[in-house]
């Protein structure tokens, strides 16, 4: 087992810290009601998430994607876009985005492309998890933590008052991104 922490969790550790300690200074209040307020229910649904993620792609699902995907992804460029970008919209709406960037990124580094193809299916694949994601309360974090704090201040949001604005914009604005990364790595890296 590993006794310390690697490199890149200190800055988020001292941060938070200096955070919380500049809060109690300034304002007075202690740690004790993040505790208190934090939604819990929240975070434990994003680690199992990532569980079941994780056991996903150690039951094959990234080698299922690399080998029904694969083809169609180096076969050129605009696939390798649409591809990513529609895989990782469908995924982030179905087990939330930030797993499924993770699926997405162990697929694509196993699917032997060349460099130009993966760092633009990468980038359609942070589209899809970005702005696709959206379509769904549940595709991000960020929109059940924030439907959770409407609850809480007895603003009603249901899910299917947010679908029904989501889904007049969200495709649009996810094609245009997809078609707008292929013009323009089309027209500045080609």
């Amino acid at each position: 087992m590993q006794l310390f922490l690697a490199a890149t969790e200190w800055p988020a550790i001292i941060g938070a810290i200096v955070l919380i300690a500049v809060r109690w200074i300034r304002k007075g209040i202690g740690p004790k009601d993040i505790l208190v307020k934090t939604p819990w229910h929240i975070l434990i649904f994003a680690f199992s998430i990532y569980v079941i993620i994780y056991g996903l792609h150690t039951s094959g699902l990234t080698d299922f994607l690399v080998h029904w995907l694969g083809g169609a992804v180096a076969h050129n460029h605009f696939n390798a876009i649409f591809v990513m970008g529609i895989l990782l919209t469908a995924m982030s709406n179905l087990f939330n985005n930030l797993p499924s960037i993770m699926i997405g990124t162990l697929s694509l580094q196993n699917m032997g492309l060349d460099t130009f193809t993966m760092h633009t299916a990468y980038l359609a694949t942070v589209i899809g998890a970005d702005i696709g994601s959206l379509l769904l309360p549940m595709g991000t974090l960020a929109s059940l933590i924030w439907m959770h704090i409407l609850r809480k201040h007895h603003i009603r949001l249901t899910w299917s008052q947010y679908i029904k604005v989501t889904i007049m914009i969200i495709p649009i604005g996810l094609l245009i991104s997809l078609l707008c990364l292929y013009v323009w790595t089309g027209w500045l890296f080609k």
